[in-house]
């Protein structure tokens, strides 16, 4: 048994140490919650930029004396793009100007959480003071993470000659050695104007005129009109009633409803009652994510667009349906997965309760690998989610959202406590949130214990693009076996292996004391008071 992290006053939790420490700087000061995310998601964009950046998408859940609110700030396909761009192709590339086609919204994100802050907490931390971690990181340089360079050797055949990554990611033409100093002057000189002139200038003003002229350079449809459209979208969360208490997610176009899907029949087949190493454990997640996924790959589209209302997927009497189809002893049939993705999650819960759940991303690790020379920003990729299928729920079309693996969550307790968690990596998502709650939600496992213990991944993830039950090896062998025999097409993988993806948890108690976990897989950290 691992100890978790615990406080008092404040907790913050990220696949970063430096980035929890950001926020846990910012709540020392009195800023709140809210404040304390903006300073980790523009700290972890500069330490971890393989996994994220400024120039992909975010998504927020933020609860506060109000209620639970959600910031959708997902970019949309450029006016100009269409299907008839990749003709003659099957796909939309996942590398260069052609990948790099949809709007990213994430500093549209963090300008909605900072509006809410001051006008909704009375927040009154600047933005000089939220961005000077992530400024002074860009300019004075930062320790290379083993995952940094792994991710960057392992991609650099496809990234090297895409336009501004070799100048940017790269150091004499190689892949930085893990502990080497690298810097970001470009990324912090835009930080820095951001600061200055506000971050709607990313969208309005000469930012947005630089952004468009670099993003025409390198081959990109998206234009300064395309930008100057986009705006964070606040939305009302997916609520799923568990024997617990509420758990919150993010709405289309994410697949937040796939992990309440999941946790609600889990909830059903009385996991309380099974060792969360045990075949019937994974068994019975694994067949609630099927039927997740069902749902997923059928409705799921850009909000704008969809047929039905995805909160009515989790009526009661749907989930006791979904629940009675699952046969215990047998694996049902498995079709595809949506594919590899990278991405940060972290969580912030302040001394008044006030908890940030949230996400940001830019898809695949470095995104399209477009780089632009101007501002330093890498941009995302998000765009070949996109299917070039006319009849595709999720066809490309101009203006329209992409599907989003991004979900993160939620859970206020009848008992009182408040719980932010999440995870990365495509489908796993939703299922190491399945593992990371009924671990410590359900089974009573402390949060790092929770967030530590072997997990499993139906389909893909991001540096995967098998369609295989993954487990841990940590998972005991007769687990292993039992899974076969029930039909599960099992593939082990090493003792914390990186395709599991980083997930994290803080809970705070009725009696004001926190709890965080923060995942061994990642070079995280929790940081409380």
């Amino acid at each position: 048994m691992a100890n978790p992290t615990r406080g008092t006053r404040g907790m913050a939790v990220a696949p970063h140490s430096l980035a929890s420490q950001s926020a846990l700087a910012v709540l020392r000061e009195g800023g709140n919650a809210v404040e304390a995310m903006i300073a980790a998601a523009a700290t972890i964009t500069v330490v971890y930029p393989h996994m994220n950046g400024i120039g992909g998408d975010s998504f927020w859940l933020v609860k506060t004396p109000a209620g639970v609110t959600g910031i959708d700030a997902c970019g949309a396909a450029a006016a100009g793009v269409s299907r008839s761009n990749y003709a003659g192709l099957k796909a939309i590339p996942f590398r260069g100007g052609s990948a790099a086609i949809t709007v990213a919204g994430t500093m549209s994100g963090w300008n909605a959480a900072y509006t809410m802050s001051r006008e909704k907490l009375a927040g009154k931390l600047p933005l000089s003071r939220l961005l000077e971690d992530a400024i002074h990181y860009a300019h004075e340089g930062i320790a290379v993470t083993t995952s940094q360079h792994m991710n960057t050797r392992n991609k650099l055949a496809e990234l090297k000659d895409i336009h501004g990554f070799a100048g940017t990611f790269l150091i004499d033409g190689a892949a930085p050695a893990t502990g080497a100093v690298f810097k970001q002057p470009r990324l912090g000189a835009t930080l820095q104007r951001l600061v200055k002139a506000g971050l709607d200038n990313y969208y309005h003003g000469d930012l947005a005129q630089s952004i468009a002229r670099d993003l025409a350079a390198a081959g990109s449809p998206v234009t300064l009109a395309d930008l100057a459209s986009h705006k964070a979208l606040l939305r009302t969360p997916l609520q799923l009633a568990h024997s617990l208490g509420t758990l919150y997610n993010m709405p289309p176009p994410t697949q937040g409803l796939v992990s309440l899907l999941i946790l609600g029949q889990m909830d059903r087949l009385g996991v309380k009652d099974f060792d969360h190493l045990s075949a019937d454990y994974v068994h019975a997640a694994v067949e609630a994510t099927k039927r997740g996924f069902m749902i997923r790959d059928q409705y799921i589209t850009d909000p704008a667009r969809m047929t039905v209302d995805p909160q009515s997927f989790l009526d009661p009497a749907k989930l006791d349906a979904m629940a009675a189809q699952i046969d215990m002893a047998k694996a049902a049939p498995w079709g595809a997965g949506k594919g590899p993705a990278d991405t940060i999650w972290m969580g912030v819960i302040d001394g008044n309760g006030v908890a940030v759940s949230m996400i940001q991303s830019i898809y695949h690790e470095f995104g399209s690998g477009v780089v632009l020379k101007e501002t330093g920003i890498n941009w995302q990729n998000r765009g070949a989610s996109f299917s070039l299928d006319p009849g595709h729920i999720n066809t490309l079309e101009p203006g329209k959202k992409p599907f989003h693996t991004l979900n993160p969550a939620m859970a206020l307790f009848d008992d009182g406590r408040t719980m932010v968690y999440g995870n990365m990596g495509g489908d796993g998502q939703p299922q190491s949130q399945s593992a990371v709650f009924s671990r410590a939600a359900v089974l009573g496992l402390n949060p790092q214990d929770a967030v530590a213990a072997p997990r499993w991944l139906l389909g893909r993830t991001w540096g995967q693009v098998s369609d295989t039950l993954k487990l841990e090896s940590r998972f005991p062998a007769a687990t292993v076996e039992e899974l076969k025999r029930r039909g599960h097409d099992v593939e082990v993988l090493g003792d914390y292996d990186e395709t599991f993806g980083h997930a994290g948890c803080v809970i705070r108690h009725p009696n004001g004391n926190f709890e965080g976990g923060f995942d061994p897989r990642s070079d995280g950290g929790v940081a409380a008071f």
